[in-house]
């Protein structure tokens, strides 16, 4: 078998171009706003390239302008001067630059360079896990699928990001939300007053829905869901692994078209309907939803399902129905530590894949037939601990003797038990028990 030949061996590193960036760094100080959008220090390969680029950003956090004097004296300040060639050294930086106006085509190429370097130190990390006859390969898959996934993030990432640009940000938020106060800082779930209470899904959050069984915990997933795909045009992921991915789109096509679910599902389709049924057919069939129909899907095959569709598809908020049926690798656990750690690995997919994760979870026994609170969560503790959001669906025996049959509505309660960086509370719904659908009540209906 032949070897290793001399191109596999050989460094993937563009010297030309690190010299260059750092060249234009030192002729246009300024430029390094543009570079930020592609380096960081780990981005050049040669060790001295590394101190230098570590200097310019320690200059320009203090607000100096580098030039070779001051950049020099930061070198030798820091004890890698003569470690990375001396003076004479960052003196041929500049001269070899004829000009900055290239800088961001010379970043790209570093950075190129640098996810190529990460891509074959990944493979050679992946191909040891592989020969390792005791690894479980389901956790060698998510490890590379993770580590693909990271690489293909931090293709444009930041040393670090000063007060000065997230106030400035932050203020520009604020001045949005005080002209427009119907604006949200995250995904709307299309209730009115629950998006009053919560500005909507926020990014990275781990949002858990809770109730009893019957109350309508995919219904009211289901609506946000259908909310932020179809009305809204948001890619939405819903992981199904309770229902089939055909009665979901059953379900779909039911509450848009506001037909009743038992007479699509038993064919009693009235002339009247096709029009209504055509026309949410359409409305779905343009949506970016994907649905994903796994039972038994296991926790490590929906981390990698996900990122897939964050790449893939640009999801932007994705829903597990529900968290109880998913599957933890290791079934000698007791269930609820295997909870515990099914939680704390959805609110770190939630930071990593920085969209909102909404998990769905039955509530104890216990919860029937009074309001919910977060001890009723089942299984674990660590739920309630790991989630940002929490709401429990609530629907008392006077609300369902006060079923409207004539409209075919319940009032129903939306308690935000649990809010990390807003108000808890409780406002009321109606539930379209016949499609399947949480719309809003109007002003006068609320409850005094």
């Amino acid at each position: 078998m032949a070897g290793p030949s001399l191109k596999d061996t050989m460094p993937l590193y563009n010297g030309d171009a690190e010299q260059a960036c750092l060249g234009a760094l030192l002729i246009d100080p300024e430029s390094i706003n543009s570079v930020l959008k592609y380096l960081r220090s780990e981005s050049f390969y040669e060790p001295a390239n590394q101190e230098i680029f570590e200097s310019l950003l320690a200059m320009h956090e203090k607000g100096q302008k580098p030039d070779l004097i001051t950049l020099s004296e930061e070198l030798r300040s820091r004890g890698s001067l003569e470690r990375v060639g001396g003076s004479a050294y960052v003196a041929s930086l500049a001269s070899f630059t004829p000009s900055a106006a290239n800088i961001e085509y010379y970043a790209r190429i570093v950075q190129e360079m640098s996810t190529r370097r990460r891509l074959i130190q990944v493979s050679s990390e992946m191909a040891a896990m592989a020969h390792e006859e005791t690894m479980d390969i389901d956790r060698v898959l998510d490890e590379l699928q993770a580590k693909i996934f990271e690489i293909s993030q931090n293709r444009r990432t930041a040393e670090y990001h000063s007060a000065k640009e997230i106030v400035t940000e932050t203020m520009l938020l604020i001045e949005k939300l005080s002209t427009n106060p119907e604006a949200f800082t995250g995904i709307p779930s299309g209730l009115t007053d629950l998006d009053a209470m919560t500005s909507g899904f926020q990014n990275s959050e781990f949002i858990v829905i809770g109730a009893r069984p019957s109350v309508g915990k995919t219904a009211l997933a289901l609506t946000i869901a259908a909310h932020a795909s179809i009305d809204l045009k948001i890619p939405t992921a819903f992981f199904s692994l309770e229902m089939s991915e055909s009665a979901i789109m059953l379900r779909l096509i039911s509450s848009e078209a506001h037909i009743p679910a038992e007479r699509i599902r038993t064919g009693r389709i009235r002339t009247t309907d096709y029009d209504s049924l055509m026309e949410a057919a359409a409305r779905i069939y343009e949506a970016p939803l994907y649905i994903v129909d796994m039972p038994n899907m296991k926790l490590l095959e929906l981390r990698t399902m996900a990122r897939r569709l964050v790449l893939e598809r640009g999801i932007r908020i994705l829903f597990v129905d529900y968290l109880t049926l998913i599957t933890h690798e290791n079934a000698d656990l007791p269930r609820w530590e295997q909870i515990s750690a099914i939680s704390r690995s959805l609110k770190a997919l939630a930071r990593e894949l920085n969209i909102p994760v909404v998990a769905l979870s039955q509530l104890k026994r216990e919860a029937e037939g009074k309001q919910p609170t977060l001890a009723d969560l089942r299984e674990s503790g660590s739920i309630e601990q790991d989630a940002d959001l929490i709401l429990f669906l609530h629907r008392d025996r006077e609300m369902t003797k006060g079923h409207d049959q004539q409209s075919d509505q319940m009032e129903t309660d939306l308690v935000v038990a649990k809010q990390r960086n807003g108000p808890i509370g409780k406002t009321s719904v109606w539930f379209k028990s016949s499609y399947a659908k949480f719309v809003n009540m109007e002003r006068h209906e609320h409850k005094q």
